[in-house]
């Protein structure tokens, strides 16, 4: 099983874009735990105090997001392919202000 690290998470990781772990869980949150436990640093990026997926960070088994799926308890295979996406928001004044920056419309 393959976990896809973000750029932001990797200094929690080693550095690492890409984790593996050799236990085959049978679900995300299996997995996590997984990962968790080998990155302890990693968790309280990803999940809340009460173990949930922060709202902020997205998980995906291969293109689907796990939160249409059945959130952490989503079955997995051995050779999932996991990433973990941070949401990325931003430019509403790029688009509300087409000018330079620094002026306004």
């Amino acid at each position: 099983m393959t976990f896809h690290i973000p750029g932001a998470l990797r200094e929690f990781v080693g550095g690492n874009s890409k984790v593996q772990i050799q236990d085959s869980p049978a679900t995300v949150g299996g997995a996590l735990a997984t990962l968790w436990t080998i990155y302890p640093g990693l968790r309280d990026r990803i999940a809340t105090e009460q173990g949930q997926i922060r709202e902020h960070i997205n998980v995906f088994v291969g293109e689907e997001n796990i939160r249409y799926l059945g959130g952490l308890a989503c079955a997995v295979s051995a050779g999932a392919e996991i990433s973990i996406v941070p949401a990325v928001s931003g430019g509403w004044k790029l688009f509300n202000n087409p000018g330079p920056p620094g002026q306004s419309s």
